[in-house]
C-alpha cells in the first residue's frame, strides 16, 4: 500500500512539472523568454494578446492615433472655387459689369475680369444663366470672324472651358485650346469661370495676340447636353471702346431695362415735354 500510495505521488508530482513527454508550444516558449532573460535572469512579463480583435485594434490605433493617443485631425475642406473679388476692379485688375448699377460679378447679368500674371492673361467669367458665358476678341464691334472664350455648364453638372471661333453668327467650337488652370462653377443660377490663357501666341486666324486691343463681345445663353445655343438677347452689348490688357479700368454698362433716360429718343422727348409746360398750352 505505501508502494502504491508512493508511486502515485510521484505521478503528480511529473504532471504537474511538465515532464510528461510533451513539447512546449511556441506560446509557452514565449511566456518563458518573457519571464526570464538569456542567462536566466528575471525579466519583464508580458500578458499574451492572441485575439485578432485585439490585434486589429493594436493596428488601428497603431496607425490613425498620435502619440497621445488622439485621432489625426482631418484636413479642412478645400474650397472648390474662389469667390470672385470686385474690390481689386480697377486696382489690380480690369472688370466689365452689366446690369444693374452697382452689381457685382453674382448679380450682375454680365460680368468679366481680367488680369495679367506673368505671361498669361487670367479671366473671369459670371453670368445670370444655367448654360454658358463667353468673351470675343473682334477689331471691329461686329461678330463674325471672333475668336471667342466660352464656359458652359454641361448636363453632369460641370463647367467647362471651350475655344470658339465666330463664322458669321455662328459659333464653331475649335479644338486647339488655350486656355489652362481651369475653374468653373454652377451655382445660384449662374455659371462662373475661372481660366488662364498665353498673352502671346504663334499667329493664327482663330487665335488672337492679346497683348493687342480689342473690342470685347459679350454674351451668354442657354445649353443643351453641353452645346451652346443662341444668345439670350438679340444684341448683346459690345464694349464702346478697345480694350487693353495692360490698362486695369472698372467698366460699367447698364442693361436694357436701365438705359431708359440714356437713349436719345427719349432725352428728346424729355426736352419736349419740359418745354411745353413750361410755356403752356395756346
Amino acid at each position: 500500500m505505501i508502494f502504491l500510495r508512493r508511486l502515485v505521488q510521484l505521478l503528480v508530482l511529473l504532471i504537474q512539472s511538465g515532464w510528461w513527454g510533451v513539447a512546449p508550444s511556441p506560446t509557452d516558449e514565449g511566456a518563458l523568454r518573457a519571464g526570464h532573460g538569456e542567462h536566466g535572469e528575471p525579466g519583464h512579463k508580458e500578458p499574451h494578446k492572441d485575439s485578432y480583435s485585439t490585434f486589429a485594434s493594436e493596428f488601428l490605433e497603431s496607425r490613425y492615433l498620435s502619440d497621445d493617443g488622439y485621432p489625426f485631425p482631418t484636413a479642412p475642406p478645400v474650397d472648390p472655387f474662389a469667390k470672385i473679388k470686385v474690390i481689386d476692379c480697377g486696382v489690380t485688375k480690369g472688370c466689365i459689369r452689366y446690369g444693374k448699377p452697382g452689381c457685382d460679378a453674382e448679380t450682375c447679368d454680365y460680368f468679366l475680369s481680367y488680369r495679367r500674371i506673368g505671361t498669361d492673361v487670367e479671366y473671369e467669367m459670371s453670368a445670370d444663366t444655367d448654360g454658358w458665358v463667353a468673351v470675343g476678341f473682334s477689331s471691329d464691334k461686329k461678330m463674325g470672324g471672333d475668336d471667342v472664350m466660352g464656359c458652359v455648364h454641361d448636363d453632369n453638372g460641370r463647367v467647362r472651358i471651350h475655344h470658339f471661333y465666330n463664322v458669321g453668327q455662328w459659333a464653331k467650337e475649335i479644338k486647339r485650346n488655350p486656355a489652362r488652370d481651369e475653374e468653373g462653377i454652377f451655382e445660384n443660377n449662374r455659371v462662373t469661370c475661372r481660366f488662364k490663357r498665353p498673352l502671346y501666341v504663334p499667329r493664327e486666324e482663330t487665335l488672337v495676340d492679346l497683348h493687342l486691343s480689342w473690342y470685347y463681345l459679350f454674351a451668354w445663353g442657354p445649353a443643351i447636353q453641353g452645346s451652346i445655343t443662341r444668345h439670350d438677347i438679340d444684341s448683346p452689348p459690345v464694349s464702346d471702346r478697345m480694350i487693353s490688357i495692360y490698362k486695369y479700368e472698372d467698366i460699367f454698362m447698364p442693361s436694357t431695362a436701365y438705359q431708359t433716360f440714356n437713349s436719345p429718343l427719349c432725352l428728346l422727348l424729355i426736352v419736349a415735354l419740359t418745354f411745353y409746360l413750361l410755356m403752356g398750352t395756346p
